[in-house]
């Protein structure tokens, strides 16, 4: 489980940890806080929040997390971080000197409408391919082309598979 959130969220950490759940930390701009933070907006930039930043990390690894997730913040920061835990540290938008790194697959795949934050690099553009065929899929449901009986499973009541007589 991926949970959003610094020292506050310790003992529901630890609660969700003794149930035997696994759990990564997030910190630095958190998805379902972006509105708070008005958008994409790069966290831990002066030293006050980096050492909030830092603590809160220490505070997850303590609580039992297997990893954290380091979104948004100064390359500098996140090096302290990944240099400070045990865990591993995933970043996004964190520089390179996290221990792994993931990207939201819409956005690595094109997949996307308007903006992106710095940090995505789009590697190939499935959109428009993607909305051609989708578009193909919901004309044949809508006229009857798809499913057909090629499509269908059939056990002429003997309990053996095969394709449906037409």
């Amino acid at each position: 489980m991926k949970l959003e959130g610094g020292e506050r969220y310790v003992p529901v950490i630890e609660a969700i940890v003794q149930a035997s759940i696994p759990v990564v930390g997030h910190l630095g701009l958190t998805p379902q806080s972006l509105h708070q933070f008005g958008g994409y907006r790069v966290q831990g930039k002066d030293e006050k929040s980096a050492e909030t930043l830092l603590s809160d990390a220490a505070a997850l690894e303590r609580a039992g997390c297997f990893a954290i997730v380091l979104e948004g913040i100064p390359w500098r920061l996140a090096k302290r971080v990944t240099e400070a835990l045990k865990i591993p540290t995933i970043g996004i938008g964190a520089g390179p000197h996290c221990s792994g790194q993931i990207l939201v697959i819409h956005d690595l795949l094109g997949i996307h409408e308007g903006p992106l934050p710095r940090f995505v690099k789009t590697y190939d553009e499935m959109g428009p391919r993607m909305r051609k065929a989708i578009e193909a899929y919901a004309r044949d449901v809508r006229e009857g082309a798809f499913p057909g009986m090629e499509h269908s499973y059939d056990t002429n009541g003997d309990g053996k598979d095969r394709a449906p007589d037409r």
